[in-house]
Order: structure tokens, then C-alpha cells, then sequence
């Protein structure tokens, strides 16, 4: 059992300037879903961060939430809390597939996101991960998130636009090449 497991842990990040991180929680299984929020918010606020919790309807709608958030305010981090229990149809490894997909692909774009939507065969299996003064996975997600914070501030900071970016009716290569202007 991972329980019995001694498991290596990274000093906690330090931070210059303050942190702003978003939890998005899906309070489906409210109990759990208060613990993960417990051990996060705690692991925030040891760093000296600032949070908003806000919740959302399931684990799908969590990457959607913090992409929305992501275009319309400024958090410097962010966490993804759930549970999603094994049923009898299919729709778990959807559900635990597509929400894994969703934060990977935020992830890859350059946000710092620690994922904590547990994925479990029973409910005993979620309280032993969740209980904030246990496994403590809600912790361990917004441990993450301040990590890969801390290495995209030591690493430069603001994020930069890769791909294309329109300038008016003509597009330009980002670094400033000659030619048509593609960025």
C-alpha cells in the first residue's frame, strides 16, 4: 500500500514577490473535496501566498475553469482539486482521462497547475489520499503548482506567445526576421 511508502519531498519554493493561486475544486464528494482544499490552502499560505477557492461542477469542467481564468484574470498558479470514484460505466476513465488531458494541455501552454483530482477504485481509497493531515494530496497539488511557479520565475517570469500572433492585416516572424511578417 502507498501509505507504508516513505516518498521524497521538495523543500518548499520561496518566493520574492507574492503569489496569487486559484484552487478550483469539484466538490462532488464534499468531504473529500474539503480536505484536498485544506491541505492546499495551508500549503499556499506557508509559502506566504494569497488563494481564491472557487468550485465548479465536476473534475471536466476544471481545466475549462482555469483556462477561462487564465484569459480573463491574473493568478500566478493554479490547483486542480476532485475525486472521481470507479462506477460500473465507462464514464470514470472518461472522466479521469479527459480532466487529466484538459490540465496537461493548460500545463504544456504554460501555466502552473498542480493536479490533485483523485482517481480511485472507493471512496476509503479517496479519504486516505485527501485527509490533510494524512497523505495530504490536496497539499501535494498545490506543492506543484509553487514549484513549477518558482521555476518559471527563476527562469524568466512573464510568458511569452509562441505560434502565430496577427499585427493588423500582416503577420510577423517573432525575433523581428525580414519578409512577410510571421510570428
Amino acid at each position: 500500500m502507498a501509505s507504508n511508502e516513505t516518498h521524497h519531498v521538495l523543500d518548499r519554493p520561496t518566493f520574492d514577490k507574492p503569489v496569487k493561486v486559484l484552487i478550483v475544486v469539484a466538490p462532488y464528494y464534499k468531504d473529500i473535496a474539503d480536505q484536498l482544499v485544506t491541505g492546499a490552502v495551508a500549503e499556499v499560505e506557508a509559502c506566504g501566498g494569497w488563494h481564491e477557492v472557487v468550485q465548479v461542477p465536476g473534475a471536466l469542467e476544471i481545466p475549462t475553469a482555469i483556462g477561462i481564468a487564465e484569459r480573463l484574470s491574473n493568478y500566478d498558479a493554479y490547483v486542480a482539486l476532485g475525486c472521481v470514484i470507479r462506477g460500473e460505466t465507462t464514464h470514470y476513465d472518461t472522466v479521469c482521462n479527459d480532466s487529466s488531458r484538459g490540465i496537461t494541455l493548460l500545463g504544456l501552454q504554460g501555466l502552473c497547475i498542480g493536479n490533485g483530482i483523485l482517481t480511485v477504485e472507493n471512496y476509503e481509497q479517496a479519504r486516505v489520499r485527501a485527509e490533510a493531515k494524512g497523505q495530504n494530496k490536496g497539499g501535494g497539488a498545490a506543492a506543484a503548482a509553487l514549484h513549477l511557479l518558482a521555476l518559471e520565475r527563476k527562469w524568466g517570469g512573464a510568458r511569452k506567445g509562441v505560434g502565430f500572433v496577427p499585427m493588423g492585416d500582416e503577420y510577423r516572424i517573432a525575433g523581428g526576421s525580414k519578409g512577410p511578417d510571421i510570428a
